[in-house]
C-alpha cells in the first residue's frame, strides 16, 4: 500500500546517532548539543555529512512556541527564544529530526516531528510565528562557535549549569567575527536566510517537479537542498515569503 511507505522506510532507517541517553546532551545548550551530533555523524562516517543540516528556529522577538518538549509536561508548548535541532535527509526516501529535547521518537520522522512538535501557524499569533535557517553540517562544524556568554546574567551567573566539555571554538571566519551563536541567530549576512514559518512536510535532495499550489501541500513552504553549502532553493505558495 501507498499510504505504508513511510512507516517501512521509518522501520528500515538506522539511525545516524547513538541512543538518545548516550548522546552528549545539555540541558539549554541545544546548539552545542547538536554541534556534538554533527561532529559524531562525521566521526562514524554512517551517512554523508552532507545530508545533515542544523536547524536554527528562532524570530525577531525570540519567542517561539514548540511543542512535545520536555520542558514542558503535557499538551501546552514551551516558548523557546530559540532552538536547534538536527535534519538528516536521508537517501533512502524520508527525513528525520534528531530533537534531544523532545518526548517525540528520536530519531523522528519528518512529517510527525512537523505535525506533532510545530503543528500549525494558523494556530498561532503573528508574534510567535517561527523562522528557520538551516545550515549544512559540515559548515556548523567549521564555523559555529560559543562563548556561553548568553547562558549569564547580569551579575555573571550561570542561567543553566553549563557543559563539562571547553566552550567550541572552531576558529572559522564566522567564529572569529563574532564568536557565540548570535552569529546563527542574526536576521543578515553571509548565512542561509531565514524562512517563514512553518516548516514543510516534503523535502528533496534535488529539485524536484513543479508543485501545483492545488495541492494539500500549498500552505506549506519547499526546501530544495542543493549542493551548495550557501544555497537553499525555495519554493513557496504566492502567499508566501522569504525573508
Amino acid at each position: 500500500m501507498e499510504g505504508d511507505a513511510p512507516a517501512a522506510a521509518a522501520a528500515r532507517y538506522q539511525p545516524a546517532s547513538p541512543p538518545r541517553d548516550a548522546c552528549v546532551y545539555n540541558s539549554c545548550y541545544c546548539e552545542e548539543n547538536i554541534w556534538k551530533l554533527c561532529e559524531y555523524i562525521k566521526n562514524h562516517d554512517q551517512y554523508p555529512l552532507e545530508e545533515c543540516y542544523a536547524v536554527f528556529i528562532s524570530n525577531e522577538r525570540k519567542m517561539i512556541p514548540i511543542w512535545k518538549q520536555q520542558a514542558r509536561p503535557g499538551d501546552g508548548p514551551v516558548i523557546w527564544d530559540y532552538h536547534v535541532v538536527l535534519l538528516h535527509v536521508s537517501s533512502g526516501g524520508q527525513s528525520f529530526i534528531y530533537d534531544l529535547d523532545t518526548v517525540l521518537p528520536f530519531p523522528c520522522p519528518f512529517d510527525t516531528y512537523v505535525e506533532d512538535a510545530f503543528k500549525s501557524d494558523e494556530d498561532i499569533h503573528p508574534q510567535f510565528r517561527r523562522k528557520f535557517r538551516v545550515i549544512r553540517a559540515d559548515s556548523y562544524l567549521k564555523n559555529f562557535a560559543s562563548d556561553r556568554s548568553h547562558m549569564k546574567d547580569s551579575s555573571g551567573n550561570w542561567r543553566e549549569p553549563p557543559p563539562s566539555y571547553p566552550c567550541i571554538e572552531t576558529g572559522g571566519p564566522a567564529a572569529r567575527a563574532l564568536p557565540n551563536l548570535d552569529v546563527c541567530l542574526l536576521t543578515s549576512g553571509r548565512l542561509p536566510r531565514w524562512v517563514c514559518s512553518p516548516l514543510c512536510a516534503g523535502l528533496w535532495t534535488q529539485p524536484p517537479r513543479p508543485v501545483s499550489w492545488r495541492d494539500p501541500r500549498a500552505s506549506l513552504i519547499c526546501f530544495c537542498f542543493l549542493r551548495n553549502p550557501k544555497c537553499v532553493l525555495l519554493i513557496v505558495p504566492t502567499s508566501g515569503k522569504s525573508c
